[in-house]
């Protein structure tokens, strides 16, 4: 304890004189053996203090990491919650696009078959005509080959029309037709006769090419709309087909819409392992993804002893699925070739209405023909019957004899009166009418009946006269 630590120079450098000891004054003694005595307690403590101090700054530092590694821990959990939950949301949005993507295949199948459908193009077109060309096929229709024959007065104006321009040949065209009208006038019946004999035959003859031309134009129109109806049918039937042969291409190309009656494909001898193994795995709380992955493994390293029971079951399910396809297909063979059928009778029948209709068709414009037929020849009765300008005219009835008035006095008390409401009022003045009214109107008519059956008795007896008259110049 009394040894004192004397400190030792170092030597610094080669060229350098080592330093000479110094001796220490014995004031100096004192005080290093006075700190000597004093200093052997006090390093061992602070020793003792500073490794206490190092071991809490320690045991701090750990609690720390501990709430940071607990910190972490929790952190962890939730950025896994997070993440599962976003896969989820994920997951849904996989499925939303999967949906959208099913969707808009749909639609684009829809939009195909309607491309389809504007796609029809028939072998056959139907006639179409404007309508500037259909009034000229009228137009050439109605004007026949043979020209019109001219009448009597025609004929013998052109044979006397070059010897009046010779006797006057200053004279003006209206001057030269009036000196003919004059003269025409005082023909008599045998000059007349040759020209009518001469119109007669042309215009029997005019009327031959007519009726003829008549008949070929109805025959021909009856053809075209024959034509038509066929050629109609035939583009329905082409239509039919087309839109069948669509669906069956658009069935084809939809896959995913299956037949629920269709057997389901039989599973392979792996996936029926799977399907025993997959319950007892997440009965241990394996996670969906590790299933399978584990199933593999052990697929992998089974045996064949193992992995026969598996091999059987998958056979003996290929060959039920095998036989069932064949009943199906049996099944769906006798309904089409039964909806053919069907198609077939549809389209018989249909065929058979349209036949009917035309039939029907004809029919009616047949009888229209008849009908215009038979008023034409009434009109050319009436036109002869009328074309006498000695004969009498039939004269008005009761009602008729009292219209007349009847409208000059209603027209003068209401000026502007409409001719409907006129017509009204004259029936109904005519109803009103008393028996006494009424007789004074139906003796007028039956006067002027009887003076009209003398007059057409007259006129008929003249008529047998000239008849007679015209027998004997003949004989």
């Amino acid at each position: 304890m009394g040894d004192t630590v004397v400190p030792v120079a170092t030597k610094r450098g080669r060229g350098r004189k080592a330093l000479k000891e110094k001796i220490p004054s014995t004031n100096e003694v004192n005080i290093i053996a006075g700190k000597v005595s004093e200093s052997p307690a006090s390093p061992i403590s602070a020793s003792l203090k500073q490794d206490s101090k190092k071991q809490q700054s320690f045991e701090k530092e750990l609690l720390e990491m501990q709430e940071m590694l607990q910190q972490m821990r929790l952190e962890k959990e939730k950025t896994e919650e997070l993440l599962k939950v976003k896969d989820e949301a994920l997951k849904q949005k996989d499925a939303e696009l999967e949906n959208r993507g099913r969707e808009q295949e749909k639609l684009q199948v829809e939009l195909k078959k309607l491309q389809k459908l504007k796609e029809f193009k028939p072998t056959m077109n139907l006639p179409v005509m404007k309508d500037n060309e259909t009034k000229k096929d009228k137009k050439k229709k109605t004007g026949s080959e043979k020209k019109r024959p001219s009448p009597p007065y025609i004929l013998w104006l052109k044979d006397q029309w070059n010897e009046i321009k010779k006797t006057n040949p200053e004279a003006e065209f209206k001057e030269t037709s009036n000196m003919l009208g004059a003269k025409w006038k005082t023909v008599s019946a045998e000059e007349k006769k040759p020209y009518e004999e001469k119109y007669h035959a042309e215009k029997e003859a005019y009327l031959q090419v007519i009726a003829k031309e008549k008949r070929e134009s109805e025959a021909m129109r009856l053809f075209e709309e024959e034509q038509k109806q066929r050629t109609a049918m035939e583009l329905l039937e082409q239509y039919m087909q087309f839109k069948q042969e669509a669906e069956k291409d658009t069935k084809k190309k939809n896959k995913k819409e299956k037949d629920p009656l269709k057997p389901k494909h039989p599973m392979s001898a792996y996936f029926l392992f799977t399907n025993d193994r997959r319950a007892a795995l997440i009965a241990e709380n394996k996670n969906f993804l590790e299933v399978p992955k584990i199933t593999a493994e052990e697929w992998k390293n089974m045996t064949e002893e193992q992995r026969r029971p598996y091999e059987e079951m998958a056979k003996k399910n290929k060959e039920k699925y095998a036989l069932e396809m064949e009943a199906y297909k049996q099944k769906k063979n006798d309904e089409a070739a039964h909806l053919m059928k069907e198609e077939e009778e549809h389209m018989k029948l249909q065929k058979q209405e349209a036949l009917q209709l035309l039939k029907k068709k004809e029919k009616t414009d047949n009888i229209i023909k008849k009908t215009k037929q038979n008023r034409q020849k009434k009109k050319q009765n009436k036109e002869d019957k009328n074309s006498d300008p000695n004969r009498p005219k039939r004269p008005p009835s009761s009602f008729i004899l009292f219209g007349k008035e009847a409208r000059k006095t209603l027209q003068d008390e209401r000026p502007g009166i409409n001719t409907s409401t006129l017509s009204a009022l004259v029936s109904l003045k005519w109803k009103e009418l008393s028996e006494e009214d009424r007789q004074f109107w139906n003796s007028q008519a039956s006067d002027a009946m009887d003076a009209y059956k003398k007059e057409m008795e007259e006129y008929n007896k003249s008529l047998s006269a000239v008849a007679n008259q015209e027998l004997k110049t003949e004989e």
